[in-house]
């Protein structure tokens, strides 16, 4: 019984685990910078079409989703393009997925695009990191606004 129950478990996980399979020529959508420097910071949005779209932060990515426009030789529409967004939890290197990461914002600690959101699995180690580094405020996906965005990039 209990190697049914493991087993179960472990395919379980194995449905629902993510990766960011990038190389050392990967290169951040909004930035184009190449990702594979800071792995602790590295998002990604998976379209329907099969593309991956890498960023080399949190923010980055953040700044591409509520703009996609901008960068429109991509030819994405709407968000119904995207398949899965993805970020790398700060503390743990797991990929989860971004609508249920918990993100601080403010902080000592900067990515390799300048002021960001850190991002994190859980709300508990978004805010010991946010008490160690002394973040702001401890916000969920959908508390992330392109203002927000702006603000961190310098352009309110």
């Amino acid at each position: 019984m209990k190697k049914i129950i493991l087993a179960s478990v472990l395919a379980s996980s194995l449905l629902f685990s993510f990766e960011m399979n990038f190389d050392k020529e990967t290169v951040s959508v909004v930035r184009q910078m190449k990702v594979y420097k800071e792995p602790r910071w590295v998002s990604k949005i998976e379209l329907t079409n099969g593309k991956n779209l890498f960023f080399v932060s949190p923010k980055s990515m953040f700044e591409f989703y509520f703009r996609p426009g901008k960068w429109d030789y991509l030819g994405i529409k709407s968000e119904s393009d995207f398949e899965n967004i993805l970020v790398t939890d700060f503390k743990t290197m797991k990929v989860v997925k971004a609508k249920g990461a918990f993100y601080v914002y403010g902080g000592d600690i900067i990515s390799p695009a300048g002021d960001d959101l850190v991002a994190f699995d859980s709300y508990k180690a978004a805010e010991e990191y946010s008490k160690r580094n002394n973040g702001k405020r401890v916000m969920g996906f959908r508390e992330v606004s392109d203002a927000l965005i702006r603000l961190l990039n310098g352009r309110i």
